[in-house]
């Protein structure tokens, strides 16, 4: 029996979701800037503390490790305060994150480095875990993979300008830097300003309209000591298939990315051809090499980096298009299968060809964390926050996976480890096509 989602008192009974999809949306930039902001920290603290590959991956571990302590949590945090509320909490606990920066870059400490990336994971994992379910539910749950894949587009937006902020006021040239205190100290700025951001956002956020949705639009709402309620998630094949492929989709994105600036330093970058280029442009190539020069292999690096989540941004963008004539199982699997043979390209390959072989996974991963979540929770109805709490839970693949490609490349070479991610892709090509298929729904 279809019902309609339930809203505030005084709200029309036919609500426009509208304005809070935007105001949503717009905080899936938020996630998807600070995420990779972290990600850009991997080759920043290997050269502050001279780590190998497989310790400095260790802040990514830090920062999606809060993701299986708190996805749980927060679940149960939604049910008892609600969305809204859930989001303004996160980002608080994002503002004490990013603070903590201060002093682990005054006291040059690599533990307080990785705390304070843990506390700002914690942040990042109770929005992502409220404003997930929260889009996916605003509206008919057929047209859910849409309505996430454009949220997700802000997400990579997001993404795509971290690793430019982080090559210009993070990632500096080692030879400029007298000490490591200085190298460390560079962190301490972007994060004062985004801690302020966040604070003044989270205000914002509290005096904005948004509705309160117990439900989907598709299934009877389930009562206090509805049998429904006390089922075990674990039950649903899709949804446990579907934590699997947050799993590893996260972790190959992840540890891809945090990976890509040694490895395309590795692969040989022209800087000087670069710059040449852009004075070539004459006053717009000034303005360019303005904002994001001077210059050097590690900023064009970076600037690579920016590339492979600016091209998530228009995957998802032309992804959302794409959803309206292919079922997103099948684009899914179509997906895993063409980022499987882009890995296996940059294994097998050297110079250009294996670095933009490797950029070109970010278009591809560009559907997957939204349609494999849709698909996840599908079907689901009064357990969509249980449904959402495990898949979130399974983020901690950006932990796990960065952490195995860094101990194989130090054990053997960075395009060896890519075996790894090439067998992600192809659990994603399965799921898709096969595994995301439910087998019970939460009327049976």
């Amino acid at each position: 029996m279809a019902t309609k989602s339930t809203v505030t008192a005084g709200e029309s009974s036919t609500p426009s979701y509208t304005g809070p999809f935007i105001t949503v949306t717009a905080l899936f930039f938020i996630f998807g800037f600070i995420t990779n902001l972290n990600m850009a920290l991997v080759p920043h603290l290997r050269r502050i503390f001279e780590l190998p590959y497989a310790w400095a991956m260790l802040a990514e571990s830090a920062f999606f490790l809060a993701y299986f302590v708190f996805s749980s949590p927060t679940s149960k945090l939604i049910e008892m305060i609600g969305y809204k509320r859930t989001m303004v909490v996160s980002l608080f606990i994002q503002v004490v994150g990013c603070l903590m920066f201060v002093p682990a870059a005054k006291m040059v400490s690599f533990p307080l480095f990785l705390t304070a990336v843990f506390v700002v994971g914690a942040g990042v994992t109770a929005l992502q875990t409220s404003a997930n379910p929260y889009v996916a539910i605003l509206g008919p749950e057929q047209s859910a993979p849409i309505r996430l894949t454009l949220a997700q587009a802000l997400n990579s937006l997001g993404g795509a300008i971290a690793p430019i902020v982080a090559g210009h006021y993070i990632l500096t040239d080692p030879a400029k830097m007298a000490t490591a205190a200085a190298t460390a100290n560079t962190v301490r700025g972007p994060y004062i300003a985004i801690a302020a951001g966040l604070l003044i956002l989270g205000i914002a956020v509290i005096f904005m309209n948004l509705p309160a949705i117990s439900g989907t639009q598709a299934f009877r709402p389930a009562k206090e000591g509805d049998p429904i309620l006390s089922r075990s998630i674990w039950g649903y094949r899709h949804t446990v298939l579907g934590a699997v492929g947050i799993f590893l989709y996260v972790g190959v994105e992840v540890g891809l990315a945090s990976i890509a600036v040694n490895y395309f330093l590795l692969q040989g970058i022209h800087s000087d051809g670069v710059a040449s280029f852009f004075a070539s442009l004459g006053g717009f190539g000034s303005l360019i090499t303005h904002l994001f020069g001077p210059w050097n292999d590690i900023v064009i690096a970076a600037l690579l980096v920016s590339l492979y989540w600016f091209g998530a941004l228009v995957g998802r963008l032309l992804g959302s298009w794409l959803l309206t004539i292919f079922k997103s199982g099948k684009l899914l699997g179509v997906f895993g299968i063409a980022g499987t043979a882009m890995v296996l390209l940059s294994m097998m390959s050297s110079g250009q060809l294996a670095i933009w072989s490797l950029v070109l996974c970010g278009f591809l991963n560009s559907i997957m964390f939204p349609n494999i979540f849709a698909l996840g929770i599908a079907g689901l109805g009064p357990m969509t926050s249980k449904g959402s709490g495990l898949i979130m839970t399974a983020v901690v693949g950006g932990a796990v996976i960065p952490a195995l490609i860094g101990w194989v490349a130090d054990k053997s070479s960075i395009q060896h480890a890519f075996v790894i991610p090439a067998f992600c892709y192809l659990y994603i090509a399965y799921y898709g096509l096969i595994g995301s298929k439910p087998t019970r729904t939460i009327t049976a």
